[in-house]
């Protein structure tokens, strides 16, 4: 009985031993191989290729060419039926599902988010907005890079039924706005 008592208490001291050590000093996964993506080398492109850039216009129109720029999307359903799944999906956590600037990440922010209803961001051509939609305050530069250009004037359209009280409202030439927007 004695000779069982005193095994046992070996078994456990040497469980609570292999125990101890794989704890303390055993293997660490921050000493495991790994490849980490930069580390990653891409193998050199065969003889005669030729690059090709992909885009054929830039990402965001400078301020001075915003003003001219004109959304081409027409306001039918489809379109702003797009421009609400994009704006919640983009916009609405920060602007709020109305556009008041009262979105659940937005009440954090200082500044805080433009009230996209309101008539300075009305006055703005649909350029212009689509540049503060990108490069405003708190977007850049994640915004340019996020939100997908063929989501961008869907959302300029569905910015529009905001500020316009459900109604769409018609896009200027020229901008009443001054200064940096934070749409």
């Amino acid at each position: 009985m004695l000779g069982k008592v005193i095994a046992i208490g070996l078994l456990v001291i040497a469980g609570f031993s292999v125990a101890g050590y794989l704890v303390f000093s055993g293997p660490r996964m921050t000493v495991q191989p790994n490849l980490r993506t930069y580390d990653a080398r891409m193998p050199l492109p065969p003889p005669g290729i030729v690059p090709v850039e992909a885009l054929a216009e830039p990402r965001v129109p400078a301020a001075s060419e915003a003003r001219a720029l004109v959304n081409p999307l027409p306001p039918g359903e489809r379109n702003l039926a797009a421009g609400r799944v994009w704006y919640n999906m983009h916009c609405a956590f920060c602007h709020g599902g109305s556009g008041a600037g009262d979105g659940p990440v937005g009440r954090s922010f200082s500044p805080a988010p433009a009230d996209l209803r309101s008539a300075r961001i009305a006055a703005m051509s649909d350029g212009e907005l689509l540049r503060a939609m990108l490069t405003g305050p708190g977007h850049e530069p994640v915004l340019e890079r996020v939100v997908l250009p063929e989501r961008r004037w869907p959302i300029v359209l569905h910015v529009r039924t905001l500020s316009a009280g459900a109604e769409i409202a018609p896009a200027s030439g020229t901008s009443a706005a001054s200064g940096a927007a934070n749409p």
